[in-house]
């Protein structure tokens, strides 16, 4: 099956992109999502992260201690780069268990922050990148979140630039105000769709 990646920095639109595809009728597979289900959920997982950074990593109740693993790796790259290592994995086996299961799409698509980053981009067939201007990412994100400029700025710098993954992307949707997403949504699902007979 006919596997795309969809990605873009933070408030560049690419969650709403995927939803107008899944208007569409395609199936979407949002990679953060399953990461935070997978962190409670895949035991393997759960044991490679009690013993990186400690048992109290979970709660009794088998939640994360999401606060506690963002002390951790929040201003440290070498603790986030053992997260990312360790959860990576098990987010690319979710993937391809879900994947199995599809079985009358033409084609799925896998939206996720870190695309490049990660390096589940070869997973895929086709690569989206979404872009649109740092400003307007950073007053889109103010608005829906209500961050602060440097904590935006904080996450952007933990990314690859826009620059680069516009050059390593198949594909890019312009989401920047003045060109409507739709009309590009319904031309990639055209070309995907032939891609896919």
């Amino acid at each position: 099956m006919l596997k795309i990646g969809i990605t873009g920095n933070i408030g560049s639109g690419k969650t709403t992109v995927s939803k107008v595809f899944e208007v569409l009728g395609i199936p979407v597979f949002y990679a953060d999502e399953a990461a935070r289900n997978v962190m409670t959920a895949d035991e393997i997982l759960i044991g490679e992260i009690k013993m990186a950074f400690g048992a109290a990593s979970y709660f009794d109740d088998g939640s994360l201690n999401r606060k506690y693993i963002a002390n951790i790796v929040f201003n440290n790259q070498a603790q986030l780069a053992k997260l990312n290592s360790i959860v990576h994995p098990a987010v690319f086996r979710t993937f391809d268990n879900w994947v199995a299961n599809i079985k009358d799409a033409p084609y799925v698509m896998k939206e996720a922050a870190l695309l490049f980053e990660s390096g589940s981009y070869k997973m895929c067939d086709r690569t989206i990148m979404v872009d649109a201007p740092l400003e307007l990412r950073i007053k889109r994100v103010m608005q829906r979140d209500g961050f602060s400029r440097e904590e935006i700025l904080s996450r952007e710098a933990r990314q690859f630039t826009e620059e680069k993954k516009v050059a390593m992307a198949d594909y890019v949707i312009k989401n920047d105000d003045t060109q409507l997403v739709i009309p590009q949504v319904l031309g990639l699902h055209a070309q995907f769709l032939a891609l896919s007979h």
